[in-house]
């Protein structure tokens, strides 16, 4: 995370910074990136970059977590528009990453992070309800959901019915990008891993054969 001298600077100039390192991470993947084109774009000195970041990494996951922090937003309005159904927000959510993308430099700074991913990188996409510090979010979408629609017993277990489904669309994002997957071929295969979960893998025992 940021130091604290990064969150008092002034709303113009943590923009500034923030565009120029999207800017960075789009053109090259993290391995590659580099703090002197970063902050050449962003117009600062070296030794203020340092008292704002550890590392080229911390800032790198910071907008990992702001992308994963707008997904979570997106996911409780969708969750608001489909009463409460985690596979038809999920859905949504999904082709909106894919077909709303504003730009080609987002699009780029995803790919790079899918073709490169990392265990902080998987955490901050997958887990959407981890960050306790966010409880007033976590209990919101707890409260949206539709339990009724859910094989569960209790909330908890709603936790890890959005990571599951999170999980299979970030192996889908990554499958898209490593097979170079065009929008509509990566809609039909996630689709068609929700309606997997959402009618289970086993038949009933009654249409055994």
């Amino acid at each position: 995370m940021p130091k604290q001298t990064f969150f008092n600077l002034s709303e113009e100039k943590r923009q500034s910074l923030i565009a120029a390192a999207e800017k960075e991470f789009s053109r090259v993947p993290l391995v590659k990136a580099s703090v002197s084109n970063i902050i050449k774009m962003a117009g600062i000195p070296r030794g203020s970059f340092y008292q704002y970041f550890e590392n080229i990494e911390d800032l790198y996951h910071y907008l990992v977590d702001l992308e994963t922090q707008k997904r979570k937003k997106l996911f409780i309005n969708y969750l608001k528009k489909h009463n409460g159904d985690i596979i038809s927000a999920a859905t949504e959510l999904y082709k909106n990453f894919l077909e709303e993308m504003p730009d080609e430099n987002e699009l780029n700074f995803f790919k790079f992070a899918m073709l490169n991913v990392t265990h902080r990188v998987e955490t901050s996409l997958t887990n959407f309800l981890v960050d306790q510090m966010d409880r007033k979010q976590y209990d919101e979408i707890i409260s949206l959901v539709d339990k009724d629609l859910l094989n569960i017993t209790n909330d908890d277990e709603i936790f890890h019915c959005i990571n599951i489904v999170t999980s299979v669309a970030l192996r889908n994002f990554i499958e898209k990008f490593t097979k170079e997957l065009s929008d509509e071929e990566a809609i039909k295969n996630f689709t068609v891993d929700m309606n997997l979960l959402k009618h289970g893998l086993y038949k009933s025992e009654g249409e055994h054969v």
